[in-house]
């Protein structure tokens, strides 16, 4: 019996001696590919019986280029792997004879975005076997536009083999290429333009970017402005201007400067050198100011005419023009023509009314403190509660010239006396310090305290008497020294003639002569 053969000791290596009879081989469920035929007895090679090491781990093992692509996650496999942790055997079997397919590739339905080359645009329409020749593996497929296309290449290799920066899959016609990522970005026209007619010779690298150097012969200043094309022209047409005065120079077109010329104010045929950029520089001719007035015409006069002049007194300087100043002429005030910024006209009213000022600057030099601009005479104000002399009472209401008999105002006196003198009803008795009795509003409304305002206090016979019975003798000064002695006004009537002293609080009083104190 074959089983008994197989058990008896030896009988497996006279069976292996037997036509190519072994035990493995009459274990296996058949035959292995042509590929795996070498290995197919040494089972060891891609089963472990022990299971320590995966059936997977095993196929990696020997095919080492998958195996990279697994670890690396690129390629089918690799991509494959990322996504689905699949054994090898889900999707490869083994043992179904030598010309059996482990492959299992359906090209109709294969998916060859799993792979690192994803098929677009006309790519999806090309025979497999086009990039997947016949005895090389599929992964061997270069992924290259060079490798395939290098028989069609009309740039001969000179722009070397990336051909995928500037074509795409949806044909060669169709130009992937950025050429605003270059020095030399297309614009306007530029755009038209076939590339070998900048380009002759498919010669990229060394292609001039200047201008001049196609446009040479377009160039109807024959050179005279220079090579820098692209400050007055632009890529859309040569015909239309691009140069913007106002935006590329330091001089700004307004008024009359929009409709002249270039040649106007450029004489010079090229415009590498510029003309002045100061008003006098072209207009010196126009100046009916002959040069007093400095050489900034726009100070006053606009761009659209000389007679407009855009100069505001009120806005421009810091003096307002109000008044009688609104009418009169500029050379009222700016003799010797007008100053340049860093040389300001005085402001201060003494400077330009020195003649005009009646109180020979007496009064300083700051005349707006009283005046106004629309005339001397005119709403004069001046608040006298500012100076060391407030006016109360009747002061208000009189006029400055009871005060002020000359315009030197700072000439007027302060004392009461100076002015009231001939009213002085006390002939002076009383000191010149009328104030101490007497208020603004009236010389009868006058209020003098004795006995809290001197050491002297009335009573008695002493209430009913006149200032001027004690106060008799003038007083050259504004205080009034008075004895407070009895007998310095009761001397007369001093019966004892003064054997009993000077005293004659001692025994009288002052409600009479005739009451004497009793003790």
């Amino acid at each position: 019996m074959l089983y008994i053969a197989l058990l008896l000791p030896g009988s497996s290596v006279a069976a292996e001696k037997n036509e190519g009879f072994s035990f493995k081989k009459l274990l296996m469920p058949g035959e292995v590919i042509t590929g795996h035929a070498e290995f197919e007895q040494t089972c060891a090679k891609c089963h472990d019986t022990s299971r320590d090491t995966s059936q997977t781990q095993l196929c990696l093992d020997c095919h080492e280029e998958l195996a990279t692509e697994v670890k690396k996650t690129l390629g089918f496999h690799g991509r494959l792997s990322k996504t689905q942790k699949k054994s090898c055997t889900m999707c490869h079997t083994e043992h179904i004879g030598r010309k059996g397919d482990i492959v299992n590739l359906d090209a109709d339905s294969f998916d060859h975005g799993q792979t690192d080359f994803e098929l677009a645009e006309k790519h999806r329409t090309v025979l497999c076997t086009s990039c997947h020749h016949l005895g090389e593996k599929y992964r061997e497929a270069s992924d290259q536009c060079h490798t395939c296309h290098e028989t069609i290449d009309r740039h001969q290799g000179i722009l070397g083999e990336a051909c995928q920066d500037c074509h795409s899959p949806k044909g060669w016609s169709h130009h992937t290429y950025d050429h605003d990522k270059t020095e030399f970005p297309l614009r306007g026209k530029h755009r038209q333009v076939q590339c070998n007619a900048c380009h002759p010779d498919e010669k990229y690298r060394t292609t001039p970017t200047t201008c001049i150097s196609c446009h040479a012969l377009s160039d109807v200043h024959s050179g005279a402005n220079g090579e820098q094309c692209g400050k007055c022209h632009n890529t859309s047409d040569w015909e239309k201007i691009s140069f913007e005065h106002d935006r590329d120079t330091d001089f700004k077109l307004r008024g009359s400067h929009t409709k002249l010329t270039c040649r106007a104010c450029h004489k010079q045929s090229a415009f590498k050198q510029k003309p002045g950029s100061e008003c006098v520089d072209c207009h010196q001719n126009d100046d009916e100011h002959y040069g007093k007035n400095g050489r900034e015409c726009e100070s006053c006069h606009g761009n659209t005419r000389w007679t407009k002049l855009t100069f505001d007194h009120d806005r421009d300087t810091d003096f307002r023009l109000v008044g009688k100043h609104a009418k009169i002429q500029c050379e009222s005030c700016h003799r010797d023509g007008l100053k340049r910024k860093d040389e300001q006209l005085s402001m201060i009213c003494g400077d330009c009314h020195k003649a005009d000022d009646v109180h020979r600057n007496s009064l300083g030099r700051q005349c707006q403190d009283c005046h106004n601009a629309d005339g001397w005479r005119d709403r004069v104000q001046f608040s006298h509660d500012y100076t060391t002399f407030p006016l109360v009472g009747m002061h208000a209401v009189t006029s400055c010239g009871s005060c002020h008999a000359s315009q030197v105002f700072s000439n007027a006196p302060k004392n009461c006396v100076d002015c009231h003198r001939e009213e002085d009803s006390h002939e002076g008795a009383l000191g010149t310090d009328c104030v101490g009795c007497h208020n603004p509003n009236d010389w009868l409304l006058w209020l003098f305290d004795h006995d809290r305002q001197t050491d002297f206090p009335l009573d008695g016979g002493h209430i009913e008497l006149s200032c001027n019975d004690c106060h008799s003798r003038p007083s050259a000064t504004a205080s009034v020294k008075q004895s407070s002695a009895c007998v310095a006004c009761h001397l007369s009537d001093d019966v004892h003639n003064r054997r009993f002293g000077r005293d004659c609080g001692r025994c009288h009083i002052t409600e009479s002569f005739g009451k004497v104190r009793m003790r």
